[in-house]
């Protein structure tokens, strides 16, 4: 079988708010964090050794996975950063120069290795991208997406012969000068050889330093083109379609909690609501403890986190309220992600509580 390796070192800083005291991987999508889905995807494809490389907010991926052993894995960590003035910062190394370090202190990587982004969902038929890259004899794979012409230049393109080998990349090109329409998706598969091209002690990226390198030496190299689901939660905007994405039922295996109460309407354990005074119209979930004052209405897509409160006659219209958000009476919030600190919209303009030039009020549902 193969190993796992997640990239999670990263800062996040174009999802910012949302990452303003999380690390990208532990951005919640139906309560449960980016990363916990990309576990359960591995386990459920034989993955039970996984290495995460960490370095901002690392506490908080390492508390909330621990050893792995309540999905079926066996997971480890190895931090980045460096001692300064009696500091311990972070400092990432790099997602080849990580790798490349794990395997200097302890040889982790002895057999074929799955490596993917903390931060994206994907539901890859892992199993037959593994049994391709064994049938090629590549050293290094990449798992590749068809893309629209139009949107190559949000993304790494990749150019391959026919066979699949290849040839080179072009980074975010314009539509007119692009060869090819594969976009990289972050996820890879190497033999333990490749981290010998990675110069140890190094900051070394992936895509820009080690991928150019498998070129020049015209090392077996290939690109794999599979149809699958993969979901970059790359900006602030990304994140709210996902979720719309999300709660329309959109996206396979991912299952809404709770217990449905009528078509489109989840909702978790004790809340207060009186149904014969609200309006809900789904797909709209509903965490536990959640109260709802009469008069108050939500309009789906809608997520609503455990302990939020929305009070008399509050508009909540395809939003997601992070747990114990407090919605002030008569406010409307529509197309945002709101916490009891900020509230983004959409297109990822940033709102904080207490902010006197907005007419939105709201606050933490706990004070």
């Amino acid at each position: 079988m193969a190993k796992g390796m997640i990239l999670a070192a990263g800062q996040g800083t174009r999802v910012r708010p949302l990452t303003r005291d999380l690390p990208k991987p532990m951005v919640p999508i139906l309560g449960k964090p980016v990363m916990e889905y990309l576990i359960e995807h591995l386990a459920r494809h034989g993955i039970t050794e996984i290495m995460v490389n960490v370095a901002w907010h690392h506490h908080k991926i390492e508390e909330y996975f621990g050893d792995g052993r309540r999905w079926g894995v066996q997971i480890g960590y190895a931090y980045e950063g460096i001692r300064d003035h009696g500091d311990v910062l972070p400092r990432p190394m790099g997602s080849a120069g990580g790798m490349r370090r794990i395997q200097d202190f302890g040889g982790f990587f002895d057999e074929t290795t799955l490596v993917l982004c903390g931060d994206a969902l994907i539901d890859l038929d892992i199993t037959a991208a593994l049994a391709e890259h064994k049938a090629k004899g590549a050293l290094a794979s990449v798992v590749a997406l068809d893309v629209p012409l139009a949107d190559v230049q949000s993304y790494g393109i990749v150019v391959a012969a026919a066979d699949g080998h290849i040839e080179s990349f072009q980074e975010k090109p314009k539509p007119s000068e692009a060869k090819s329409t594969l976009a990289s998706t972050g996820i890879y598969i190497f033999e333990p050889a490749v981290l010998d091209l990675v110069p140890p002690g190094t900051v070394y990226d992936i895509g820009s330093q080690l991928f150019p390198q498998l070129v020049a030496q015209r090392l077996p190299f290939f690109v794999q083109n599979r149809p699958f689901n993969w979901i970059d939660i790359g900006r602030v905007s990304d994140y709210w379609s996902v979720l719309q994405r999300v709660l329309r039922g959109e996206v396979a295996e991912m299952k809404m909690p709770g217990k449905q109460i009528k078509p489109g309407v989840w909702v978790g354990l004790n809340t207060s609501i009186p149904w014969d005074k609200v309006k809900i119209e789904g797909p709209v979930y509903i965490g536990a403890s959640v109260r709802i004052e009469p008069g108050a209405s939500i309009t789906g897509p809608a997520w609503i986190g455990h302990g939020c409160h929305i009070r008399t006659g509050a508009k909540v219209v395809r939003s997601i309220l992070f747990e114990y958000t407090r919605i002030a009476a008569d406010m409307r919030f529509s197309e945002m992600i709101v916490s009891p600190d900020y509230c983004v919209d959409r297109h990822g303009e940033t709102l904080y509580r207490g902010d006197d030039t907005s007419q939105l009020r709201w606050g933490d549902a706990r004070a």
